[in-house]
């Protein structure tokens, strides 16, 4: 048998579940950073109340639950509960749109939903509810202002008492996940049990967890990251997890780490290169003798290593393992993580690939800007190659969703005539084995003379600068412009806001931006070179994992 697979009798997540309850009843697994956590026995008590009380009120095999909550110990509680007996988990991101969860929820046809107190509101508004009932996450009882109470009647009064709930297949849907992806399109992605139950298994060679380890959980478990990442891969090693019951600003993270001593964690790069930029780029410009020697690569890797001892700290000093994925990671803060000897991987994957298809080892051999090597059972193809070897990343493996739910057209045109999944994005596998990442192909700009030019690469130039906060770099009128979200407070003490007039701040922020863009352009390809950097001064509007909805903006 496949290695990772050896002790499983069947892929699915209640047999990964009982395995984990076997092996670690007594560790400690679920808690919020205010609180004792649950043992895995604690938590499989919980996990069968909850399933009995679905199973109680017309919940079966098949049918589709929803979870739209914050991260809590309840959540995972909620999920392991509805897939242990067949039926289906639709995560829902609380960062939705009222109207996308509507559709979502309808979409779907979930039969109940599991909402958090602070989500209720959401559902004020809903038309045409396929909903039978509302069970609140926090305290996990029906909350009878949401539950069509005569349909619920009638419904318990035909169910016939099952003694012993069913159990899933390897191949049966465990859960439907809509994306919110950077075209505008959000789609079902329908995992099933294999596909989740291989994915988590997938890590072994890259990561050795102990139940000793603590991950600290800072993104949402409605994507797919944190949820394989963050929630099954701990609770196939015997982990534990602690939630944070608040806004995670930087008080609360700093407070958190400091409570939790997290050996691991997942996180999306924008978390890092924020506190590469406020911690260590900001303290390296403070004076004009760290800014000229930070210039110099052996001085630079000197102070780069003892930022790094402080970083450490600042996480709680233990850390030994943080995954970066969901977005591509800025060159300059990679370089910074190395140089500074911080525990860091990359992981490179999709919602559609439950989701890991390569990933980084701390014990490799290290390559600048690379994804890594296939995860285990992973066979990635690169198509259509140019005369770089670069094309589109095609994937296999037991991890590849099945399809998008109701959309057989779209299912059709995401899978090749050999059954590899397309991702979209664009990159190649050097010599060894590694893949790197240059970009999604729907983002891919044709240069003057039909060179690649690769927006993501620019913007990871122009982000350098700690005057930007964000900048999206698009094809206007055959030229490349740039939008750039500046740091106003570090721009209204550059310019000396509060003794200004408007009209002279804004024809000194013009002057910054041109300076900025001359500078940019010294760094680029003849043909990469921007015509015009243009202010935006709102954020840019994103997705969960913190990517720039580019769609909002082509036009």
């Amino acid at each position: 048998m496949y290695e990772p697979y050896k002790d499983f009798e069947k892929l699915t997540l209640p047999d990964m579940w009982e395995r984990s309850l076997q092996l670690y009843a007594n560790e400690p697994l679920f808690g919020n950073v205010s609180q004792e956590k649950m043992s895995y026995e604690d938590v499989n008590k919980h996990i069968n109340t909850t399933r009995d009380l679905l199973i109680q009120n017309g919940i079966s095999k098949g049918d589709k639950v929803a979870i739209l909550s914050e991260n809590m110990p309840n959540w995972p509680i909620v999920y392991f509960a509805i897939t242990s007996f067949g039926a289906i988990a639709v995560p829902i991101l609380t960062d939705f749109n009222p109207s996308d969860v509507h559709h979502i929820l309808r979409h779907s046809e979930a039969k109940a939903a599991y909402v958090s107190t602070k989500q209720l509101d959401v559902l004020a508004e809903l038309q045409s509810s396929p909903l039978h009932f509302v069970i609140n996450t926090d305290t996990l009882e029906i909350v009878d202002e949401y539950t069509n109470t005569s349909t619920l009647d009638k419904i318990k009064s035909k169910i016939s008492n099952v003694k012993t709930p069913p159990k899933p297949e390897p191949n049966d849907l465990a859960v439907i996940l809509y994306t919110s992806g950077t075209t505008g399109h959000s789609k079902g992605v329908m995992l099933t049990h294999k596909n989740l139950v291989t994915n988590a298994l997938s890590a072994y060679k890259n990561i050795t967890i102990v139940p000793q380890d603590r991950f600290l959980s800072v993104l949402p478990l409605a994507h797919t990251f944190e949820c394989t990442v963050g929630m099954l891969i701990p609770v196939l090693h015997g982990a534990s997890v602690t939630y944070i019951d608040k806004m995670p600003t930087p008080s609360v993270l700093i407070k958190a780490f400091s409570v939790v001593k997290p050996t691991m964690m997942v996180s999306v790069p924008l978390i890092i290169e924020k506190i590469y930029k406020s911690k260590v780029q900001a303290k390296m410009n403070e004076s004009f003798l760290t800014r000229k020697l930070y210039k110099i690569p052996f001085f630079r890797k000197k102070l780069n290593a003892i930022a790094g001892k402080k970083m450490l700290e600042i996480f709680g000093g233990e850390l030994r393992f943080y995954g970066i994925g969901g977005a591509p990671l800025a060159r300059y803060v990679e370089e910074f993580l190395y140089e500074a000897g911080f525990p860091y991987v990359i992981g490179y994957g999709l919602t559609e690939t439950a989701p890991l298809i390569a990933g980084t080892r701390l014990s490799m051999p290290y390559k600048m800007g690379s994804t890594g090597l296939a995860m285990v059972g992973v066979d990635i193809r690169i198509k259509e190659k140019n005369e770089n070897g670069e094309g589109e990343i095609a994937v296999k493996s037991p991890s590849v969703m099945v399809g998008y739910y109701k959309d057989e057209e779209k299912t059709k045109e995401v899978f090749d005539e050999d059954g590899y999944f397309l991702t979209g994005d664009l990159g190649y596998i050097d010599d060894d084995g590694y893949l790197f990442i240059s970009g999604r192909s729907k983002n891919m700009i044709l240069g003057p003379s039909g060179e690649n030019i690769y927006p993501e690469q620019i913007e990871s130039v122009i982000n350098r600068n700690d005057n930007v906060l964000d900048s999206l770099v698009l094809q206007k009128d055959g030229k490349l412009v740039a939008r750039i979200h500046l740091d106003y407070e570090l721009i209204d003490k550059l310019i000396g806001a509060h003794k200004t007039s408007e009209e002279e701040a804004r024809q000194k922020i013009e002057e910054i931006l041109e300076q900025m863009r001359q500078e940019v352009n010294t760094q680029l390809a003849s043909f990469s070179k921007i015509t015009k950097f243009i202010e935006q001064v709102e954020p840019f509007v994103k997705t969960p994992t913190k990517k720039i909805k580019r769609y909002l903006y082509e036009a």
